[in-house]
C-alpha cells in the first residue's frame, strides 16, 4: 500500500492545501477531518491501518484533505463571511480534489464516496446531499447534522444550506429526486460516553431520510461505544467494505 502527501493548488482558498493519499487502486473515498481540520488526521489514529486490508486488497483509494472549520463553522467574523470561508472549501473539494482524484484513479467519470467522523460526518452527509451526482454515498459515524449548533451569530440561508436538519426536511420535487437516485448514506452512532448530543441528531435524520425515501441505513452501537477512534476504527473498518 502507498502513501503519498501532496499540496494541491487551489484557486478557491488562495493558497495550496494538504492532502494526504493511500493505496493504489480501488474506489475513490474522500476522508472529511473532525474539528481538528487536519489532512493527517486518519493516519495519526490508526483509521488508516485498520483498512489496511481493503487498501492492500484494491478495494478503496483513502484522499484525506485538510478542511477549514476553524476559519467556517467553528471561526471568528460574520456568519456570512463564514458560511463564503465554506462554500469556498466546497469548490477547493469539487473543482480541484475531485478531478484530481478521477486523473490519479485514470477515471475522468470516477464518483466519490465520503466518510468522516464527528465534525467529518456533518461534511460527509452535506457532500453526499448536497451533490449526489458527484458522492454517491456516505459513511458517516458519530455526527452532529444541526449545522446551526457549531455557529454563532443568528442564521442566514448559507447556514440553511449547510444544517442537514434544516434543509432535508424540505426537499420537494426534482431536488428530492436528484437525491434519491444518485446517492446513500449510512449513520452510525454509538450509546457510549460524549455520544450523547450525537444520538438525537443521528436519530433525527435518519427518521427524515426514511420519509423522504432517500436510501439509507442507520446504525446504533452499543453503550460501550464511545464517540473515539478506538470505536470509529471498528466502525469503518465494519462498513466501509459493505458500502464503498
Amino acid at each position: 500500500m502507498s502513501s503519498r502527501h501532496i499540496l494541491l493548488e487551489s484557486p478557491a482558498l488562495g493558497r495550496r492545501a494538504h492532502v494526504w493519499c493511500f493505496g493504489d487502486v480501488g474506489r475513490p473515498v474522500i476522508v472529511f477531518p473532525s474539528n481538528a481540520g487536519v489532512a493527517h488526521e486518519w493516519q495519526q489514529s490508526g483509521m488508516v491501518d485498520a483498512l489496511g486490508p481493503q487498501l492492500a486488497a484494491g478495494r478503496i483509494k483513502l484522499y484525506c484533505p485538510e478542511s477549514n472549520i476553524s476559519q467556517s463553522f467553528s471561526g471568528e467574523g460574520s456568519l456570512d463571511a463564514r458560511m463564503e470561508r465554506h462554500r469556498l472549501y466546497e469548490q477547493f473539494i469539487l473543482e480541484t480534489l475531485v478531478p484530481f482524484i478521477r486523473a490519479d484513479c485514470r477515471d475522468p467519470r470516477a464518483r466519490m464516496f465520503a466518510t468522516g467522523c464527528s465534525m467529518g460526518a456533518l461534511f460527509s452527509s452535506l457532500f453526499a446531499l448536497k451533490f449526489p451526482e458527484v458522492f454517491e454515498g456516505a459513511l458517516c459515524m458519530s455526527g452532529r447534522y444541526r449545522g446551526s449548533k457549531f455557529v454563532r451569530g443568528g442564521y442566514s440561508d448559507g447556514l440553511y444550506f449547510n444544517d442537514p436538519l434544516a434543509f432535508v426536511p424540505n426537499l420537494e420535487g426534482a431536488a428530492l429526486e436528484r437525491v434519491r437516485r444518485n446517492t446513500h448514506l449510512t449513520l452510525v452512532v454509538g450509546r457510549g460516553p460524549f455520544e450523547n448530543s450525537c444520538i438525537p441528531e443521528t436519530l433525527e435524520l435518519a427518521g427524515w431520510l426514511e420519509k423522504k425515501g432517500i436510501p439509507s441505513h442507520l446504525a446504533v452501537w452499543g453503550n460501550d461505544s464511545r464517540h473515539d477512534y478506538t470505536w470509529w476504527r471498528r466502525q469503518a473498518a465494519h462498513y466501509l467494505p459493505q458500502v464503498a
